[in-house]
């Protein structure tokens, strides 16, 4: 449970907040493959053009119909870009900012197989490059930052290894140590950051720290039954 909770700490990453608590919960998702629909037998044909899109959301490949409006093709260098979606019974509504949403009918929906963590035993290489590549992506780092942040994460790693040798300490605990190390590290991170950046940084440690909140309380919960 520790690895995927680190893991979630690495790989987390929305791409903006656009609403709050109280609004639907949307999920980040990235847009994976863009095809021209092609009707199935039996489908009423249409003289609009359509697209299937693949989106993966969490452990879930939504299938999903898209309609530019006035026949649009932007659509199709869509590939690789992330968004925040709301899972519906039958559709998936895409957020696109100032640009409004949007309801995309989901034509088939699939697990996917699990994603294998971490190899904690080839820490701390593996680890820093996963999250370096992670926060260069989530805050467009420059060459210059990643350099510079670069041996900050290897620091973090070689303490998280540290972490998870200790069998003393209980799972809450390192949980607990888990948060601190991440904080520490961005600490020293805030100086090299633009304002924009840090602004990002900020939303997706407070949805990260909500997320360890849960874990913990499931762990301590489990422990009283």
């Amino acid at each position: 449970m520790i690895h995927k909770a680190a893991v979630f700490l690495l790989c987390l990453a929305p791409v903006q907040v656009f609403c709050q608590s109280s609004a639907p919960k949307y999920q980040p998702g990235t847009i994976t493959a863009v095809a021209v629909h092609q009707p199935a037998p039996g489908e009423q044909s249409s003289d609009a053009l359509k697209y299937d899109l693949s989106i993966v959301i969490g452990d879930t490949n939504y299938l999903v119909l898209y309609t530019p409006p006035n026949g649009a093709k932007t659509v199709e260098s869509a590939a690789g870009l992330d968004f925040l979606f709301l899972v519906g019974s039958d559709t998936l509504t895409i957020n696109r900012g100032p640009t409004g949403t949007a309801e995309l009918p989901i034509l088939r929906r699939e697990t996917l197989p699990a994603k294998s963590g971490v190899d904690w035993s080839k820490a701390p290489s593996q680890y820093y490059s996963l999250k370096l590549e992670n926060l260069t992506r989530v805050l467009t780092l420059s060459d210059d930052q990643q350099a510079r942040i670069k041996p900050i994460l290897e620091n973090e790693a070689g303490e998280l290894r540290t972490l998870w040798k200790n069998s003393a300490l209980s799972s809450k605990d390192k949980l607990n140590t888990l948060e601190k190390i991440v904080r520490s590290s961005d600490k020293k991170m805030k100086p090299l950051l633009s304002e924009d950046q840090l602004r990002i940084l900020a939303d997706l440690r407070k949805n990260q720290k909500q997320e360890l909140k849960r874990r913990i309380d499931e762990q301590t919960a489990s422990k009283q039954n």
